[in-house]
């Protein structure tokens, strides 16, 4: 699932290809893909409209249009966003295309088809349930201290919560526990302030690099979680110590890396780096 650092690069990357641009047609091939508004109200809606404004909120991608409207994209678990000439014609799994006034087009795929778009004057209607951004000011280790604090749900799942934190999802619950020395079962509340600490300091390091690197690229080539817009991969999963790496050794201390499941999700974790303190 493309998570905060593939969200970011996302929008960092097409915000100067589509900064100006014209939408001349919309085309929506499922229309599941459109929660709001309909289908056909989004494709007369869009049409005409450029874009002009680009952020992320969270795992949300944020289109500003030359008027009061936002187009708003969440990508979930497959979701891509390609650019490429308008002579194309729509490949496998693409949902929607949106024509640009360069004789390009924005291509959404998505096999799985979980992913949505809102076409909405109010992006909060849509965001408001999120928690703060984790590299902006109000995600400080006081927040977080307070957020965890007579939490007996495990840390791994209360960092996968998008209402505590918004934008970390599983790669980077992972690699930011293994970088805090936290066991991911660990109960929220039994955590040291010291301990949320590092966890604050660790999941603000793995990001900020993570961004650098331009997200993680997973899986085979055909059915890979993450292809930036112009196709080509992310550099993060290179620096992964834990995430996907069961049995393998661990890069500190050499023991094997293990698997276990929390809140329905794989979780990866070294037990020597990680001590299951309960």
């Amino acid at each position: 699932m493309p998570e905060l650092p593939e969200v970011e690069t996302f929008i960092r990357e097409l915000a100067p290809e589509l900064n100006g641009r014209r939408i001349t047609r919309a085309r929506v091939f499922w229309p599941g893909v459109i929660a709001f508004p309909t289908d056909e109200e989004f494709v007369t809606a869009i049409a005409g409209a450029r874009f002009d404004r680009f952020e992320r909120r969270g795992k949300y991608m944020l289109f500003g249009l030359d008027d009061p409207r936002t187009l708003i994209v969440h990508l979930r678990m497959t979701g891509k966003l390609q650019l490429a000439p308008s002579s194309d014609p729509p490949a496998k799994h693409e949902h929607v295309i949106l024509d640009l006034d360069d004789e390009r087009s924005l291509h959404y795929q998505d096999p799985r088809k979980f992913g949505r778009f809102w076409l909405t004057p109010n992006p909060e209607a849509v965001l408001a349930k999120l928690g703060p951004e984790p590299l902006g000011p109000d995600f400080t280790p006081a927040y977080l201290i307070d957020k965890l604090a007579g939490r007996t749900a495990p840390i791994k799942a209360l960092l996968l919560d998008q209402r505590i934190v918004a934008g970390i999802g599983n790669i980077y619950a992972d690699e930011t526990l293994y970088r805090a020395h936290v066991h991911p079962s660990r109960s929220a509340g039994d955590l040291r302030a010291d301990e949320v600490e590092r966890l604050h300091a660790a999941a603000q390091d793995v990001l900020r690099v993570a961004i650098e690197r331009c997200g993680s690229s997973l899986g085979r080539s055909n059915l890979q979680n993450y292809i930036r817009p112009g196709g080509e991969q992310g550099g993060f999963q290179e620096e992964h110590n834990v995430f996907r790496k069961t049995g393998q050794p661990c890069p500190r201390c050499g023991h094997p890396i293990e698997r276990m499941v929390i809140a329905q999700r794989s979780s990866h974790y070294c037990p020597v780096c990680q001590p299951d303190t309960r």
